[in-house]
This record gives structure tokens, sequence and C-alpha cells, in this order.
């Protein structure tokens, strides 16, 4: 078949979707540019300049070789002179692009040097190629110099469109709250990177209809715009924002199935939700949405912070925050803060002062009363200082990032963007965990393009089967930085990492840095003792039912308090936990909302982690995984920090926005998450009281980022003897390494006498977009969170420990306090070291992993 027969076959079967052809392929534009040299035509004038991806992707190297030969060798095409060729360099926005517009700048042709002056003038994402156009214009190049004079006066900033002084606009609402999952379904996570086909599944589940009535309220000739009370809340999934984009935001000329712009109204909008928002050149806006109601015809003044409704002010509000309007203007927080620091560079080179173009962020006054909270102190490290203040915008090193594989995809079509070959963050990781177990045809295309992708540009890449990337990723951290990933759970147990959409973390890993405006922080300060019986997940839901019990959190969405959102929860008072429990306290900060978690630890439980992360790094390089040289820099640097271990601790004056205190000696049995809210929260009793809970239990899963080693061990112990369980249990492992261990101490032979179903090491059930529970069933869970359809449909899900879920299967009921006491601790006594000692690898005599 032709190139036109196989391409116009594809956009019809599209187009049957609703939606616009793919991206031309690397193939696919060769194909073209091979007919555009034989006989062109409109239509592949119209393909090569508007269908193909942007920055360093393989087909745009293909364009602009292409064009590259229209430039600068003569090449011949009916309907592209040179001219036109430079004109369609425009959108590529960087990268390959700027090769060849660099290289025309010595064309002969001053008309030449001139246009594509031109175009580099509104060309940001120029890295390294600064230096050429430096050298160019000191060598005397004046069009090389008037490039250098456009970006140190932000021409192309100036260029664009401020926010409108008001936005006629017509509300789509979406009442209650809206996870991400509602916006961007698990289940449909092998499309998140095919921006129209994945935003066809954008709230089928949480409002059906909406997109038949998104098509019929831009009928209004009005903008529609996104409106609900809690906006934003679960998963870091920039998908979510590319959903709303899509339906709502404005074509970006020149780059093919993405959009930009769109309006977000939410009286809470979660703190990472918001920030990929901002990052997208969305609008979001905080503020109180009731009465706001679905077709309400409403004018919004940006600048005036007024919404009229019926020719009345129904509502106020600020931009926040005040680099706001500027980031719109840019389209969007990644490409404003590449514009800022061309300008600088371009105005250092020129020997020009400071630029009073762009918005300073905001900064709080001095404060000399107070010392810094320790999360203060981690990323005022990162940044050069002692300490940063809440409210203060900095951009820290970001040492570590993680990429995970269901948003994976989308952090390298952001890499390409952003027209980086190579990563300036010290350690990037790419896991597989996602997609592992039952991977769809295109998650196996993924795992097999994806490592090579990461590992060119100096990351480090697992394998599927591997297991969670938290589980590994908290390996890799150094004590008190800095770091982020595309994973609302990249919370470490030692550092301090901020999660991300895969637009930041992509910036993350070229740049080695992340905007920030420090959150400020919340402590929950523990004391006493734990209780027999009371394992660490219920001190995990103690915070959230302490705080409900103080005020500070509430369960309804409407008028939702929640002191935790958006905020830095810091823990005190248990310094002796291993890093690996640690880490459970910090993954659920995620479920509070919370921008990250900082723990106050001893330096002993650190030293044993990191004395067994330099063997696992060891192994790795041995068994092939790359890129090597990155490992060995990392394994380097923690040899470094054990040869002189300390460790930053808070000033006892520090100040924090609200204190929370919790004694243990207080929590004597259990505490759940009950179906379908973390945040709703209740002990064993109160649920059993409660004729309105579920109290029979269908399904058990333990698994998820939320368990380690010795929460499997416990269930074995707990299982034993008691023959097959009436339930239908799941069991996943976090990493290989745990499965390999359970395996050598006979723990599978335990499951598989209990009728256990075992999963590949990864997150099974926990993000639902591969097994997943029967629909309507009632489940115990030891995953991180149970928002509505995400383990199965309808089903009702409590998360609470793995010993209590070890029960659940036993009985196929919620026990009693009475039965749970009676049956955990007996079965756990004299076992508690053994159980809950931890993988240290370097105690594994010739610790080994399976070849790469």
């Amino acid at each position: 078949m032709s190139f036109f027969d196989d391409y116009n076959k594809a956009k019809e079967e599209r187009a049957k979707l609703g939606i616009p052809p793919l991206p031309l392929s690397k193939e696919q534009t060769k194909d073209v540019c091979e007919l555009l040299k034989a006989c062109a035509t409109n239509e592949l004038v119209e393909l090569l300049a508007n269908r193909v991806n942007p920055g360093v992707d393989d087909a745009a190297k293909v364009k602009a070789e292409f064009l590259n030969e229209i430039i600068n060798h003569d090449l011949k095409c009916d309907l592209i002179d040179k001219f036109a060729a430079i004109k369609m360099l425009e959108p590529m926005l960087g990268g390959y692009s700027v090769i060849v517009l660099v290289a025309s700048l010595h064309n002969s042709d001053e008309k030449i040097q001139e246009a594509a002056a031109n175009v580099l003038k509104n060309t940001i994402f120029v890295h390294d190629y600064f230096n050429d156009v430096a050298k160019l214009a000191k060598e005397g190049n004046k069009f090389a110099k008037l490039v250098l004079e456009s970006w140190a006066n932000a021409e192309w900033f100036k260029a664009r469109a401020d926010i409108p002084e008001k936005i006629e606009a017509i509300v789509f609402k979406v009442a209650g709250e809206t996870n991400t999952d509602d916006l961007s379904p698990a289940s449909d996570a092998f499309s998140r990177s095919d921006i129209p086909l994945h935003a066809n599944a954008m709230l089928v589940k949480r409002q059906p209809g909406s997109l038949e009535k998104i098509a019929e309220l831009k009928q209004s000739g009005r903008e529609v715009i996104y409106v609900g009370d809690v906006v934003g809340t679960g998963s870091s999934r920039k998908s979510g924002i590319n959903s709303i984009q899509w339906h709502l935001g404005r074509e970006i000329d020149g780059i093919p199935n993405k959009k930009t712009g769109c309006v977000i109204l939410g009286s809470i909008i979660a703190p990472i939700f918001f920030n990929t928002a901002e990052d997208s050149g969305a609008l979001p806006i905080v503020v109180n949405v009731d009465g706001l109601e679905m077709g309400d015809k409403i004018e919004i003044y940006p600048y005036k912070g007024e919404i009229i409704k019926e020719g009345k002010v129904v509502k106020t509000f600020s931009l926040e925050p005040n680099t706001l309007k500027d980031e719109v203007k840019a389209g969007g927080r990644i490409p404003l803060i590449i514009a800022r620091s061309l300008c600088a560079k371009a105005r250092a080179e020129l020997g020009l002062g400071a630029e009073d173009i762009f918005i300073k962020p905001s900064q709080p006054a001095s404060d000399n009363e107070h010392g810094y909270s320790l999360a203060q102190k981690m990323v005022g490290r990162a940044c050069g200082v002692e300490g940063v203040r809440a409210g203060m915008y900095v951009e820290p090193l970001t040492l570590t990032v993680g990429s995970q594989d269901t948003t994976g995809p989308m952090t390298r079509d952001e890499i390409k963007e952003l027209a980086s070959l190579g990563f300036s963050a010290d350690f990037v990781l790419q896991s597989f965990c996602h997609t592992a177990a039952y991977p769809k045809p295109t998650d196996a295309l993924m795992h097999k393009s994806l490592p090579d992708f990461m590992m060119s540009r100096g990351g480090v890449s697992l394998k599927p089967g591997d297991g969670v990337i938290h589980s590994w990723l908290n390996r890799m951290v150094l004590p008190d930085t800095v770091g982020t990933g595309g994973d609302s759970h990249t919370r470490f147990p030692i550092g301090i990492s901020f999660p991300a959409g895969s637009g930041l973390v992509a910036f993350a890993a070229v740049l080695g840095s992340m905007p920030l405006n420090m959150p400020e922080s919340v402590l929950v300060r523990f004391k006493g003792k734990m209780q027999p019986g009371i394992t660490l997940r219920d001190l995990v839901n103690a915070i959230p039912y302490y705080a409900i019990k103080k005020g500070l959190l509430t369960v309804e969405k409407k008028g939702k308090i929640n002191v935790f959102a958006g905020k830095i929860l810091e823990i005190e008072g248990l310094p002796d936990l291993k890093v690996e429990q640690a880490f459970e306290l910090s993954d659920a900060s995620a479920e509070r909302s919370a921008a990250a978690c900082a723990i106050a630890l001893n330096k002993e439980p650190v030293i044993e982690y990191l004395k067994s992360n330099v063997t696992l790094i060891d192994a790795m390089i041995e068994a092939g995984y790359g890129d090597e040289q990155t490992l060995a820099r990392r394994r380097d640097k923690m040899k470094k920090w054990l040869d002189n271990p300390t460790l930053l601790e808070a000033d006892k004056n520090a100040k924090y926005h609200t204190v929370i205190e919790i004694d243990m000696n207080e929590i004597a049995e259990p505490i759940l998450a009950c179906p379908n809210d973390p945040d709703d929260v209740a002990t064993l009793s109160e649920i059993l009281n409660d004729p309105k809970r579920p109290h029979n239990i269908n399904e058990v899963f333990v698994g998820s980022c939320m368990t380690n080693i010795g929460h499997y061990r416990a269930l074995a112990e707990v299982l034993k003897g008691e023959g097959q369980v009436p339930t239908r249990l799941w069991i996943a492992p976090p990493t290989k390494m745990d499965e390999k261990q359970l395996r050598a101490e006979g723990k599978y032979s335990l499951f598989g006498a209990a009728g256990a179903r075992t999963e590949v090491p990864g997150c099974s059930l926990c993000m639902g977009n591969q097994a997943r529970v029967a629909d309507n069933a009632v489940v115990f869970s030891t995953s991180t969170r149970n928002f509505d359809n995400r383990m199965g449909m309808g089903a009702q899900v409590y998360l609470g420990s793995a010993e209590l879920a070890a029960v659940c299967a036993m009985l196929g009921r919620l026990p009693s306090v009475e039965e749970y006491m009676k049956i955990v601790p007996a079965k756990l006594s004299g076992k508690e070291n053994e159980i809950y000692t931890y993988l240290n690898f370097n105690l594994i005599p010739n610790f080994k992993l399976d070849c790469f």
C-alpha cells in the first residue's frame, strides 16, 4: 500500500473515535519528505508542517534534516522555498531545529541568516547551543548578536498575549471531589501518551455524559471552564490536565495532538494538580465555587479577582502565586523558567544589568525569631543556604528523579519537547511496576523502547518484574537531599521529595532543579509507646484520625477542611524506625494531599540502609543495569556520606503551621480507612458499631508500595496452619528481592496453602490498571488509596495493616477487637525480631541480581 493509503486508513479509524490521527512517525516523516522531493502537494506540506512532534523526537530529526537540505544545501522543493523551510522550524521548539538554525547563521545569503535569526529569537529551548550563538556574535555575526539582544530583552515573551481582562465563560461543573483517576482512569493508562484518545475516557465513570455536555456548552460561544469543589486529588498524573486541556483548551500551532490554556476553578485544588496546571499553561484559580452550577454564564475578571454572575459580584479571589500571570502568558511555568534563565544568560553575555521584564516571585519577610524545620533545612541545603522559609520561591537542586511506566511515556514526550539529549539531574530512575504483570501490546512496546531512551541520556532503567519504583528509588536516595518523581507516592523516607506531573519531572531530570514555592509545615509529633497488636499502619491512619478529632480535617467534600493540603508533613517521635518502616509513614502523606514529607530519624538506621544500598548498586552494575556511570557515581556518594554520617535536625524554635501530638499509649486498637476515602478513618470498634459500614470481606490484597518484607512474614505467620481462607487473597511483594527471600524462607508455601493468588512483584491491584477485584466486592487492602472504582467497579475498600488483612482473610469479615488481639499477638509473639527484619543486602552472602 502507498503512504497515503496507510495514513488515510489510520486517520479514518481514529476519526470514528472523534480524534485526529497520530503524529507522523519517523518512517512516515521519511516517506513524506521523499514524496515532497518527487512531487510536492499542499497536503504533504501540511503534514510536514503540522503533524510532526517537536523537540528531539525521532521524526523531528528527519524533518529538520530535510529542511536543512533545502535551506543550506540547495535541495529543490516546489512548494517549500528556503524561507518557508526556515519558518517551518519555528514550532519545533528546539533541539534538532536549533542545529539547523545555527547552521543557517553561517549561510552566505544574509537574507537566510536574517530569517534564521528571526526564528531563533522565538526559540528558548536552546541549551548549550546558546554558546554557539554567543561565539558567532563575538566573531562579528550581526544576526547572532541580534538574537542575543532579543533573548536579553525577552522579545519572545513580550510578543505573547496576556491573560485577558475579562473572560466570558460558561460553567462545566463536577460537584464534590474529582480525583485524577476520574480524569485519567488507571484502566486506560496504556493510552496516556496519546492525549486525544486518552481524553475520551475523562469522567466517563465519574460523571457519565460529561463530554457530550462540554460539546453542548461550547455552542454558547463562551469559553467552557472546569469547576469543582475539590479538584485533582490523588495521583500526580499530568494526563488529568492533558485531558481537561484537550476538551477545554486551545490548539498549539505546529504541535500535533496537544493543547494549552483553559481555566480551572476549585474551592480546593490539590497542590500537585495545581502545579501541573501551572506547568501546562492553564489558569488554575482557588475560589469558593458554591453557587456556581452547570451551565451558569459568568464573567471572570482575573486582575480584579472577581466573578460576575447575572450582573453581580458573586465571588472574589486573587491570582496565586503572583507569577501566575507570567506563567500563563509564557505557555506554562516550565517555559517561563527557561525563558527567564535564557534572558539572564543573554544579558550577562552582553554585559547588561538585571532585567525588569518578568514578575519576580514574592518572598516572605525575613524572620530572625524562628529557626528552621527539618524540611526547610533540607531544601535550604539544596539551594546552598542554611534554610528556606515557608512562602519562599526557590529552585532547589533535585539530585534524585523517578519515572514510572504509566507516566513514563508522557515524561519521554516532555523530555523531547524540552529538546534534551542528556540529564543534568544526578540520578534518574525509570521503572515498569505498573504494567509488568499484565502488559498490553502498547506496554510491551514501551518496555522495549523506554529503557534505551532513559539510559541514552544517563538515566538508570529497571526491568519489568523488578518491582515497585519507590522500593527501588528510596534505596538510591542520598540523605537530606531533594528529589521528585512522576508518581504521587514519591515520598522519600530520607531526604525530601516533591512529587510532580510528567512535565515537571522531565524538567527536573533535564535541568537538575525544580521550581518550588516552599510550603508551610505541619508537625506530627508521636509520643508514648506503641501498644501490643498495634502496627505502623495504624499510626499512619492515626494521623487523619487525630486531625479529624481536632477539627483540622473533614471527610465531607463541600467546604472541606484539610490542614495537610499543600503543606509539608513533618514527623517526629519515631527516630529509631528502620528506613523501610519510615516509608510507610512518608508514603501515606500523599493521601493527606501533603506537598511532601520529612521524617526525623537517627543516623543508625540510615547508616544500615545505605550500607545495604551500596551492595545493591554493586549488584546492579554486575548484572548489567545501566547507566553504569550513573550507578557508580551514586554508590560513591553514598560511600562518602558513610565516611562521615551526619543528618540535619530541626531547630527547637522552628515554626510550624500546626502541631499535632499523637499519644501512642492511647491507640489500643486498629485504625482503618473506610470505603471509599483515605480520609474517612475510624477505629475497628467504631466501624463494627456502624451498621452502615460493610463488615463482611470478599477479597483481601496484601501489596503496594506501602508494604515491605516484614508485612509478608507477618501475613504468613498469621495464616500458618489455618488452611484455605474463605476470601480471595491476593499477594504481590514490592520487589523481586523480597519475593526471592520469601520463597527461600518457605513463606510462599504458606501462601499457597491458604489458596492465595500471588502476583508479579509490582503494583498489582493497587492502581487498578491490571488485575481487578470483582465488581461490587468488599475488599480489605494494604494499598495506598481507595477511591471509587479504582480497584474494581463498585468495590468498597478498607485500608489497613497486613496483620489485620491476614485476620480478615481467615474470617471473611472484619474481626472484633477481641478476636484481632487474640489472634495476632499470639501468632507473632516471640517472633517479632525475625519477622520485622529487613533486607540488608550487605549481610546476604554472595548477593546477586539476575542479569539485565
